[in-house]
């Protein structure tokens, strides 16, 4: 700092202008940024679902402080995966947390020119994937009960288990949809980002058929009024409340299915479009999963909605 400082009044001196020192000293201050504000920057920058990352900055935030950005240590790093640890969170979880956390402080370092290494990155969690436990899945007798059961109660929630069940989308996904984005004329739904509800990756956004048991739960739910939204009562100031929502139907399907949650719907309909030897780009257009086929999986504009339809209609119950 001194020396663009002496940089600079040896320039002013020689070419007889004059400068404001305070100012010239203050141009030239480090940048020192906290954590909250370099996420909040990387967030809006990378345009993707900020909840992950904010719940991350929060955690570590109440455990080591908001310090600036090159601040914190392995300490500070350790200290947090112990203190999620000790909330219960699945080893997974806290990958997931970490990585979060890792990709805001490399953002900080590029942006403020910090050489150091990230503290958050290649941090070892002890018995990392022992405690992973495999989703179960639904069978057909099951998601046939499940579904009468929702279209006779009508109740809004449950009715989201036929609506899940038969497109494979996530609950936040069709919790979050519009009005404008279901087209009951065409049968078929649109997968879009809204100002209340981001998509998990750009993948994410497809549009997708209505069939069968999920026609007709899509019927029964549409509200009469609502602002234009599907589930308007998860809809707030602060975004979509997918979460709210979510824990009102797994208290239903835990308790009637054996645990099996609105996810296992998920992983159902996946097993289900491999039953019938679906394509896998398909099967992962279909859900907005990433793509596992290569970067060719990629290019084009991917099935059509007839070839959709058509697969639907394979595994429709």
């Amino acid at each position: 700092m001194a020396e663009r400082l002496t940089s600079l009044l040896d320039g002013a001196f020689a070419s007889g202008q004059k400068i404001d020192l305070s100012i010239a000293i203050a141009s030239m201050q480090p940048r020192r940024f906290t954590l909250g504000e370099v996420s909040a920057e990387y967030l809006e920058l990378r345009g993707i679902d900020p909840k992950p990352t904010k719940l991350a900055v929060e955690t570590l935030c109440k455990q080591s402080g908001d310090q600036p950005i090159g601040s914190y240590t392995r300490e500070d790093a350790k200290a947090f995966v112990n203190a999620l640890r000790s909330k219960g969170n699945s080893t997974a979880t806290i990958r997931r947390r970490l990585d979060c956390i890792s990709a805001v402080i490399n953002y900080g370092f590029s942006e403020l020119e910090i050489e150091k290494r990230n503290p958050f990155s290649r941090l070892i969690i002890k018995n990392e994937g022992q405690d992973r436990k495999k989703r179960g899945t639904f069978t057909k007798e099951q998601l046939r009960t499940g579904y009468e059961e929702a279209l006779a109660s009508k109740s809004p929630i449950r009715l989201l288990m036929p609506i899940l069940g038969e497109t494979g989308c996530r609950l936040g996904e069709i919790v979050g949809l519009r009005i404008e984005d279901i087209d009951l004329e065409q049968e078929v739904i649109h997968i879009r980002p809204n100002p209340m509800r981001r998509l998990k990756t750009t993948g994410s956004e497809r549009s997708l058929p209505l069939v069968g048991y999920g026609l007709e739960a899509m019927r029964a739910a549409l509200p009469t009024s609502g602002d234009g939204w599907l589930y308007p009562r998860y809809i707030h100031e602060d975004g979509c409340r997918a979460t709210h929502a979510s824990n009102a139907l797994n208290k239903w399907l835990k308790a009637r299915f054996g645990g099996l949650t609105a996810h296992s719907l998920r992983h159902t309909m996946r097993d289900r479009l491999r039953e019938v030897e679906a394509p896998l780009e398909l099967i992962d257009q279909i859900g907005g999963w990433s793509s596992v086929g290569g970067v060719g999986a990629s290019y084009g504009h991917g099935y059509k909605m007839e070839q959709l339809r058509q697969w639907f209609g394979k595994v429709a119950l």
